[in-house]
């Protein structure tokens, strides 16, 4: 069984997309971007941004009653892989040393109205 999992605390799907999917106790995430429901602003800069990112991606693992645990699998885009130090830094500060899930990092030439970084994410119920 599917369930579509929704926050208006994350940013709405831009398109024909949902925010997650909960199947089979496996939740997937739609990237997110670094934009910020309360101000209605794109955060800039990695620091600013990658917060925001996984603040946005702990308000869909909070609605789906998950946390970044259940997090199995992550994959980061970002526009310049210079950043990736600072990325890096901030990403780990949200997870537990001890369960960190897979990942890929890929710098790519553009995102959605064109941020610095986009996560989507893979959790399970365990």
């Amino acid at each position: 069984m599917k369930t579509i999992i929704s926050t208006d605390k994350a940013p709405a799907a831009i398109g024909p997309y949902s925010q997650a999917n909960l199947i089979n106790g496996i939740l997937y995430i739609s990237g997110q971007i670094p934009f910020n429901n309360e101000s209605g602003k794109i955060e800039e800069g990695i620091e600013k941004a990658t917060h925001q990112v996984m603040k946005n991606l702990e308000f869909i693992l909070t609605e789906a009653g998950l946390s970044f645990k259940n997090v199995v699998k992550s994959t980061i885009f970002l526009k310049n892989m210079d950043d990736f130090a600072a990325m890096n830094e901030i990403y780990a500060s949200y997870l537990d040393a001890d369960n960190y899930p897979a990942r890929e990092t890929v710098q790519v030439s553009c995102l959605p109205r064109n941020v610095e970084i986009e996560i989507s994410m893979i959790a399970h119920q365990f």
